[in-house]
């Protein structure tokens, strides 16, 4: 057999995304195979750099063409284009700057819920995409002081300029209000401020928006999934049997609202002793995960309770930037490949949308 780029990409339909369940060469991730001699080079584009296994699509496809007679060197370039996993409904129209919009909620109260969100934008961004943050909890806006940030907003004469800390563009309430000053709004005025986060930031280039709603089911979401189109929400919860009553609570909210669940993160998980390494299960165990398999919603990460993950977020310097190698900090980015993984998946199934981009 001539040694061709026909060849190589045959050879290449051996490897199938594990999300997407299709080969690399009819999904169109491979792209410029170049040929020289014996040696053969090709880039694989993938639908987000925090794909999980990266790595081993990479190796996989490096072996398949290497099996080829006369091959003596293989070279792949793993790359990423995030595609928009939503096309916009009637009366809602697409983030301008924004591919996808990422929910993150709760049904109740301390679960963790903006501690998860800021990590799970932190981690998304560690792995190369463009990430920004709304704290869209108008009534507790807890993410400047989670990430440090105290600031005056600017604008460049007709948006506003998001503040930016560890590579984040984020917008809060807490930029445009006193630290003890409180906010007595009724639900049209929580809308009017969410349109705009959404309409009038500046938003640049972004493959991911996460949005820290407050918990419960109240007008927030409500004017969210009235706003614009939404990739998906990622659920927040303990183990324990409360938590886990008014997560059902929420996951049903969502449903409603046309805003699909698309994986449930369970927080405080378990207790690791510092001393002892013995893993005590303060809340209970598995409650998060069995509850996602009752909903059919996939289970994307369980977060355990370390004291880091709290004097960081208190501190405003989180555990991914802390401590970015330790077990927890490795949680929180395993659950935001399983979240980019589920974005991608939805993007699938869905026609995609050009991104806007602002300049």
């Amino acid at each position: 057999m001539a040694l061709d780029q026909q060849s190589v990409l045959e050879a290449l339909k051996v490897v199938t995304d594990p999300d997407l369940h299709r080969d690399i060469v009819s999904l169109g991730f491979v792209k410029n195979v170049r040929i020289s001699g014996g040696e053969v080079s090709f880039t694989v584009e993938l639908t987000t750099p925090a794909c999980p296994v990266k790595d081993q699509m990479r190796d996989q496809a490096r072996a398949a063409v290497q099996r080829l007679p006369g091959v003596t060197r293989v070279d792949v370039e793993m790359t990423a284009s995030v595609r928009s996993a939503v096309s916009p409904d009637a009366g809602k129209q697409g983030v301008p700057g924004v591919k996808n919009v990422i929910a993150v909620g709760a049904g109740k109260g301390g679960v963790g819920k903006t501690t998860v969100a800021v990590n799970l934008a932190l981690a998304l961004a560690r792995a190369g995409s463009r990430v920004g943050l709304i704290d869209g909890d108008i009534y507790g806006p807890n993410v400047p002081i989670m990430l440090g940030i105290k600031t005056q907003l600017t604008t460049d004469g007709k948006k506003i300029i998001p503040a930016e800390k560890y590579g984040l563009q984020v917008i809060s309430m807490g930029f445009l209000t006193e630290d003890d000053a409180p906010i007595i709004w009724r639900g049209p005025m929580l809308h009017g401020a969410l349109q705009q986060f959404f309409r009038e930031v500046a938003w640049k280039d972004l493959d991911y928006l996460v949005i820290d709603l407050p918990p419960g089911t109240g007008d927030v979401a409500l004017s969210l999934s009235q706003t614009v189109p939404v990739a998906g929400s990622i659920v927040v919860t303990t183990p324990q049997r409360v938590s886990l009553a008014d997560t059902r609570r929420a996951v049903a909210m969502y449903r409603k609202l046309n805003i699909t669940p698309i994986g449930v993160i369970e927080n405080m998980s378990y207790f690791v002793c510092p001393s002892c390494s013995h893993e005590s299960d303060i809340f209970g165990r598995g409650g998060g995960e069995q509850m996602a398999a009752d909903l059919s919603i996939p289970f994307v990460g369980r977060i355990p309770i370390y004291q880091p993950i709290r004097e960081g977020s208190d501190s405003g310097v989180p555990i991914l930037i802390s401590e970015p190698d330790s077990p927890a900090a490795r949680a929180f980015i395993a659950a935001a490949e399983q979240t980019a993984a589920q974005v991608s998946i939805a993007s699938y199934k869905t026609p995609t949308i050009p991104l806007t981009v602002v300049r």
